[in-house]
């Protein structure tokens, strides 16, 4: 089983389902060729302010819906009496602020947001299911627990104010940053304290370091297939995804030094490790050669290495090699346990001010009592231990996914905590994931994780949480049972 290939796995982009927002008066449109807003007055504004204004507001109460084509820029001008460029102009806001995708010789469409993509196939809560499939969790044990209890205890008997009194520094405690400072060094990074952040996760450590650095319209580059928070990302800070071709081992260092040379890339964000959703893992050579592109062309790194701890090789930070452009990024949610919202951030040394004043207006600081937690368990070595059995139980599942899909297993790891499947040509993604979720099984389609105009094909699976090693067995033998089923024949977006 080798890591995703994008090449491998093209195919047509099935149209999406759009629904009116609650309480929207107008019908949605089926096509929005005949679409003709009528522009407001409004004393100072543009008329493609205006036209910008209207097409948001038709999307956001449904008028306009998900993956229909808009007017052509030149019908669309002639019929409100405005220039082409008018035009031209709200489509390319729309577009830059997530509404809206132009596609080459095809036209203009609505585009799905992706937190409502994500939302659709990524349960937030406990499912009432046979299996949760559809997050990437870190294994909960007893081991897990125990720790949990004993951290517990332990707080108990302790002063705890040197923790839960302070409100400052905004960039985390000093005891907090050393333990974190001590993490990192096992992850390849030496950075000196007054260059890390504590943060309230990965997610958080990922838009503080894009914010610090990315204004909107400027371009930002990642995989073709990628987590979906920096998709989502790049509609909350108004920036440009591009994304670059991917191989088993992740970006391809040609296609990054092609889009940089073009002059426009801030920066990139990548997964070097365990990317996801397809497991891909960059070796040495690579991530070399991906920091020589970007020092000889100034491009910003932001390297998120939420799955670092899991790896068993020796394998350098890209943000060591580039300690005036490198971002790295980590936490303890994906590899010591969920629940444990707790992250380290390391910037360049002229970018800490910054950072930490983007910290203080969005959420002051991180969380102190889980930092509190992580620092005790980096101390005593809890979490090393806990890092063990994260690799241990992958290795125990990945061996279940082997023996139960074999075959129909496109890209994953021996240590990674989800696993991508290739769809059988009869099917649809969408398809399958309604066949898999009246079975009790919740997937995630490419959907959520596509960037860009890459167009993918694959399901995702996710091996983490409590499911017991019988349970897995259960849902997986579930899933190769629909993947060989035919589709139903009233499902005709089921059937290619």
């Amino acid at each position: 089983m080798t890591p995703f290939d994008s090449d491998q796995f093209r195919s047509r982009v099935q149209s999406r389902e759009g629904y009116p927002a609650q309480g929207a008066s107008r019908e949605p449109l089926a096509e929005a060729a005949s679409w003709r807003p009528v522009l407001p007055r409004r004393k100072g504004a543009t008329k493609h302010r205006l036209l910008t204004d209207r097409i948001i507001a038709d999307i956001d109460a449904g008028v306009l819906r998900p993956g229909v084509r808009m007017p052509t820029h030149r019908d669309l001008a002639h019929d409100l009496g405005v220039s082409v460029q008018t035009v031209s102009l709200s489509y390319k806001e729309a577009e830059r602020r997530g509404y809206l995708r132009g596609e080459v010789g095809r036209g203009t469409f609505v585009r799905e947001r992706v937190t409502e993509r994500a939302d659709r196939f990524m349960l937030d809560r406990e499912a009432g299911q046979a299996a949760d499939l559809s997050i990437v969790r870190a294994v909960y044990t007893e081991a897990h627990e125990r720790a949990s209890r004993h951290a517990m205890a332990r707080l108990g008997e302790a002063d705890n104010s040197v923790f839960m009194r302070p409100c400052r520094p905004i960039a985390g405690l000093d005891r907090h940053r050393a333990a974190g400072q001590a993490w990192l060094r096992r992850l390849g990074v030496d950075a000196e304290m007054d260059r890390i952040l504590i943060t309230n996760g990965a997610a958080h450590g990922l838009f503080l370091a894009v914010a610090a650095v990315v204004h909107p319209g400027e371009v930002v580059l990642t995989e073709s297939l990628t987590d979906h928070g920096i998709i989502g990302l790049a509609t909350v800070l108004g920036f440009t995804l591009r994304s670059l071709p991917t191989d088993a081992e992740g970006i391809l260092p040609p296609a990054f030094e092609a889009a940089c040379a073009a002059g426009d890339v801030k920066a990139l964000v990548l997964i070097p490790s365990f990317g996801n959703p397809t497991s891909h893992v960059a070796g040495t050579q690579r991530r070399r050669a991906i920091a020589d592109i970007a020092a000889r062309h100034g491009v910003f790194v932001i390297e998120d290495e939420v799955y670092k701890p899991l790896l068993e090789e020796d394998l350098p930070s890209i943000t060591q090699m580039l300690p005036d452009l490198g971002f790295f990024v980590t936490s303890m949610t994906k590899t010591v346990m969920t629940g444990l919202r707790v992250g380290y951030l390391v910037v360049p040394p002229t970018y800490s001010i910054r950072v930490a004043s983007i910290m203080r207006v969005t959420s002051w600081s991180a969380t102190n009592l889980p930092a509190e937690i992580a620092s005790l368990w980096i101390e005593d070595g809890t979490a090393d231990a806990l890092v063990r059995v994260q690799r241990q139980e992958a290795r125990a599942r990945q061996a279940i996914v082997a023996q139960k899909l074999g075959d129909l297993v496109a890209a994953t790891h021996p240590l990674s905590l989800c696993a991508w499947l290739a769809v059988p040509r009869r099917w649809t993604e969408e398809g399958l994931v309604r066949a898999l979720a009246q079975r009790g099984i919740a997937v995630t389609p490419s959907d959520p994780f596509i960037a860009g105009e890459t167009v993918a094909s694959g399901i995702r699976i996710c091996l983490g949480g409590q499911l017991s090693h019988a349970a897995l067995a259960e849902a997986l033998g579930a899933v190769r049972a629909t993947f060989e089923q035919l589709p139903p024949v009233f499902d005709v977006r089921s059937i290619a």
